[in-house]
């Protein structure tokens, strides 16, 4: 689970976050804007899918202005079929 702070709601973050996911493969999960204007993401899949997800969410080319990321490793929880954007 991932929580991006920073200019990333209004500006098609959770659309560019779906599409690097499935650009990705393997992964399952959603992007979420959360009420106090970050996205919240959760993904599921090989952990170095996963990694590469939260790299691009750190440092890729997305769109407004990430002002940080905080991650969260879990158990997964098998629970998604897709990659959707809530």
């Amino acid at each position: 689970m991932v929580w991006v702070r920073g200019k990333v709601q209004g500006v098609g973050f959770r659309w560019f976050t779906r599409a690097k996911a499935l650009e990705i493969g393997g992964l399952s999960g959603f992007a979420l804007n959360l009420d106090d204007g970050r996205v919240q993401v959760v993904a599921e899949g090989q952990r170095a899918d996963c990694q590469k997800l939260l790299d691009w969410l750190g440092e890729g080319d997305t769109p407004g202005r990430v002002d940080g990321v905080t991650e969260i490793w879990d158990t997964p929880r098998r629970g998604y079929d897709s990659f959707a954007i809530r």
